[in-house]
């Protein structure tokens, strides 16, 4: 059935695209807390602060997403190719 395998590789794409969306997330935090450091004088009492994770988190949500979608659309096409 090769609409089946359509499917998969469209589920593939859209995991690749949460997966880029998560990148560029991670990337604008990074920045956003690189600015905050820069136009803080005592940065020593911001860096003895709470952790920021979130980017961290993201980047890894992005990679899961990354390695599903690359699943998804290699057995996709494999099975379409079958087919």
């Amino acid at each position: 059935m090769p609409l089946d395998s359509y499917i998969m590789i469209g589920i593939g794409g859209f995991f690749l695209l949460l997966s880029i969306i998560a990148f560029l997330w991670a990337k604008n935090e990074d920045r956003k807390l690189d600015d905050a450091l820069c136009q803080r004088t005592d940065v020593h009492e911001f860096m003895s602060g709470p952790l920021h994770i979130e980017s961290g988190a993201l980047r890894a949500g992005g990679w899961i997403c990354m390695i599903i979608a690359l699943v998804l659309i290699i057995m996709g096409s494999v099975f379409l190719v079958i087919n």
